[in-house]
Formats: C-alpha cells, sequence, structure tokens
C-alpha cells in the first residue's frame, strides 16, 4: 500500500512539473502574438501607401504592358507554415487548403514544420525557409522570400504567384486566407479622381516596376507576420487545451491518492482492532 501511494504521489509531482512548462509555453506564445499584432498596424499601413501610390502611377500609363513571358510558367503558393512544434495542426490546415492545386504548383514552403507535413504527403517543395521566431526576423524573411520568387520569374518558370496564410479571427479563431500576389491585380489599385499625374524624376515603366517591388515586399511582411501571430495563437490554444486535461489528469490522481490513503487507514485501524481482540481473548 505504502508503494503504491509513493506511486501516485510521484507521478502527482511529475504532472505538476509539466504543468509548470505548459503553463510557462502558453505564457510566452500569448506574448509573442501579441507583440506580432502591435506590429501589424504598422504593416498594413506601409501597405496602404504603396497601393495609394501604385494607383497614382497608374495615371502615368496608357496601358500596362505585361511580360508575355511569364504567361506560360506555372503556379507558385508560398504556405506560411509553423516552425515549432505544439501548434496543433496549423500546418497541415494550410496544405488541405491547397490541396487541389498543390500537384502542379511550384510550392514555396515557409517553416521546418510545413517542409516535414510537405515531406510526409509526398511533395518537394521547390524552396524552403525557416519561419521568423521572433518580429525583427520578419522583414529578412520577406526578402529571402522575394529574392527566390524573383529567381523563379526571371527564369519564366512561374506566371503566378498565390500566398497561403492563416490569420486570426475577431473571435479568437484562425481561417486560412488566399491572395493573389503577382502579377498584379489593378482594379486593386484605385486612381486618383483627378488623373493628374504625379510628379516623378523616373520614367512611369520604371516606377511602377519599383513600386511593385515595393508592394509585393509588403504583402510578405503582412503575411509573415499574420502567420507568425497565429502560429503563436495556435499554440496558445493547444496549451489551454494542455493545461486542461492536466488539470482533469490531477484531480484523478488526487482522487486515487485519498482513495489510498483511506484504504490505508481503514487496513490499520483494521489491524489494530484484531491486535487488541487478540490481547483481549488472552
Amino acid at each position: 500500500m505504502a508503494e503504491r501511494l509513493a506511486d501516485i504521489a510521484t507521478q502527482i509531482q511529475n504532472v505538476r512539473q509539466l504543468e509548470a512548462v505548459v503553463t510557462a509555453m502558453r505564457g510566452i506564445a500569448a506574448s509573442r502574438a501579441q507583440r506580432g499584432r502591435s506590429l501589424l498596424a504598422g504593416i498594413e499601413a506601409y501597405h496602404a501607401v504603396i497601393s495609394r501610390a501604385i494607383g497614382q502611377a497608374l495615371t502615368m500609363l496608357g496601358a500596362p504592358v505585361m511580360d508575355p513571358s511569364r504567361a506560360h510558367g506555372r503556379t507558385a503558393l508560398v504556405l506560411f507554415c509553423a516552425e515549432q512544434g505544439f501548434a496543433g495542426a496549423f500546418s497541415e490546415h494550410l496544405f488541405e487548403h491547397a490541396a487541389a492545386e498543390l500537384a502542379n504548383a511550384l510550392t514555396f514552403v515557409v517553416g521546418t514544420r510545413g517542409e516535414i507535413v510537405a515531406r510526409e504527403r509526398g511533395l518537394s517543395p521547390s524552396w524552403t525557409a525557416a519561419m521568423a521566431t521572433h518580429v525583427d526576423a520578419i522583414p529578412s524573411l520577406a526578402n529571402r522570400i522575394a529574392d527566390a520568387l524573383y529567381q523563379h520569374i526571371a527564369a519564366a518558370t512561374i506566371s503566378k504567384i498565390e500566398i497561403v496564410v492563416s490569420r486570426s479571427t475577431a473571435g479568437g479563431g484562425i481561417q486560412i486566407e488566399r491572395r493573389s500576389l503577382l502579377p498584379l491585380d489593378l482594379s486593386r489599385f484605385p486612381q486618383p479622381g483627378n488623373r493628374l499625374p504625379p510628379l516623378t524624376t523616373l520614367p512611369p515603366h520604371d516606377l511602377l516596376e519599383r513600386l511593385t517591388a515595393e508592394y509585393v515586399y509588403a504583402q510578405l511582411c503582412d503575411a509573415a507576420m499574420h502567420a507568425y501571430v497565429t502560429e503563436n495563437q495556435a499554440r496558445m490554444m493547444t496549451m489551454t487545451a494542455a493545461k486542461s486535461n492536466i488539470g482533469d489528469k490531477l484531480n484523478t490522481l488526487s482522487q486515487r491518492e485519498r482513495q489510498l490513503r483511506q484504504e490505508e487507514i481503514t487496513s490499520e485501524i483494521i489491524e489494530l482492532a484484531s491486535g487488541t481482540e487478540a490481547l483481549r481473548r488472552r
């Protein structure tokens, strides 16, 4: 009996240590998600400025000319997956969302966990990179993704680029969003009503090309930051569920410990009573 009680006490101690780890991981994930959300407004403002500039630049062009060498390439899908574990099925949901196109598309997988999921599904990503684990690494990550995409564009292997990314909703949930990155959908850039072209020092096509590069960078920064926030939010939700399960396990172990202690006390009382009765009979 004493040995069984010792085993239960050891299990309770181990579970409480696990609870402390889970609580710490949940706190770290919540802090990172909050930090990422605080920076999203700045990225969105930057994106809005570039969009307005493209709309103004379009007033200087009669009809934008698309590069015909890119018309026959494949579609590139950029999937922003999880970098670290304990995020549930965060990465799997992205691949399920894009399952119909994965076989014929060039896949650019961001996130070590996403690369693992791709290999498990028999996919060979065209390019992979580790997802940022802190917000300061987002700009350099966006630059690396853009460089990889531009290399394929220069080689005329892709004609269309789409982003598949998760983002948090107002109710605390997570939804998957698919965005078209290139070629630019010019209808998304409203032109000024006065149609007065801005004063520039660059030819119109050069100006639009540079603004397009800034727009791509802004979109990649925005997607990477949303992925960073939602990965940490998914981890926070997973840790919350784990903490609840740990609480249930602790309650079960505590009840079992009390039951064993009661059985031990009952056994000792029976032994004392039996000993007293034996002495009385002698």
